[in-house]
């Protein structure tokens, strides 16, 4: 299930989150939340807000085939990357509060499949050429923070309390920062445009490593974090349905 252009894209996060309902299955929070920012970069595409809209077009596409092959070969058993084994394995953990659920993909789909889709698409020098528009998508990231903080806070109506903890340095989940998880995609997209096919495939091989390492420290904060996690999540609505519905109309 490889999409071809971003229509595809939305059809195929369409077909997940359709399914995601019909089970009642967790993996539809991020898939909806997906949608939407895929639907605000496809609007950019279309008005010109990109250098090269046909080379972002392509981007998106490919980007977003990451995620599919990820899924696709999880549900067929096969043996996929450890960051994305380890988000969709805690699908099933209820406990997880629907910030963590959303933290465990982004974390696999930036900070691992960003720089490596980047790098594939613009090799070499080439690559110099795709950051300012690289760099721009994180003003539409910026536009859905504020509406998604909002629906969050709907269905999460105690996530709040996570600000008073935003200090501590030792705590990923409520430090995860997008726009540094972006920087260090682009800093791994920068080396590995210029390397070999056997070379980046061990290079990917330890950034996978690091990044199934934040995954677990996003999935299994320290004791004291995790009565902040389990309070959440006792005020959370636990309607998955509702959720997903709630993070696929961000973008009207």
């Amino acid at each position: 299930m490889l999409a071809k252009n971003t229509d595809e894209v939305i059809q195929y996060l369409d077909n997940i989150i359709a399914e995601a309902i019909a089970e009642r299955s967790r993996r539809g929070f991020f898939a909806a939340l997906y949608r939407q920012v895929t639907l605000k970069v496809k609007i950019g595409i279309k008005h010109g807000f990109f250098d090269d809209a046909a080379r972002m077009e392509e981007f998106t596409t490919q980007f977003a085939n990451r995620y599919f092959h990820a899924l696709d070969d999880y549900q067929q058993n096969i043996k996929s990357t450890r960051s994305w084994q380890l988000t969709f394995d805690v699908l099933q953990k209820p406990e997880l509060i629907i910030l963590q659920h959303l933290l465990l993909a982004i974390n696999s789909h930036i900070n691992l499949d960003l720089g490596i889709v980047a790098a594939e698409l613009c090799p070499g020098d080439k690559v110099h050429s795709l950051r300012d528009d690289f760099i721009k998508i994180n003003a539409i990231l910026n536009d859905l923070l504020e509406p998604t903080e909002m629906v969050l806070g709907q269905m999460s109506p105690l996530i709040e309390i996570l600000d008073r903890f935003g200090g501590r340095k030792d705590e990923i989940i409520f430090n995860f920062s997008i726009r540094k998880a972006r920087q260090s995609a682009w800093n791994h997209a920068k080396i590995l445009a210029y390397q070999i096919p056997d070379v980046q495939q061990d290079i990917i091989t330890i950034i996978d490593s690091k990044v199934a390492f934040l995954g677990r420290a996003i999935a299994n904060p320290n004791r004291t974090f995790d009565r902040v996690v389990e309070l959440i999540k006792k005020s959370e609505n636990d309607d998955v349905v509702s959720i997903i519905n709630a993070l696929n109309t961000i973008v009207k």
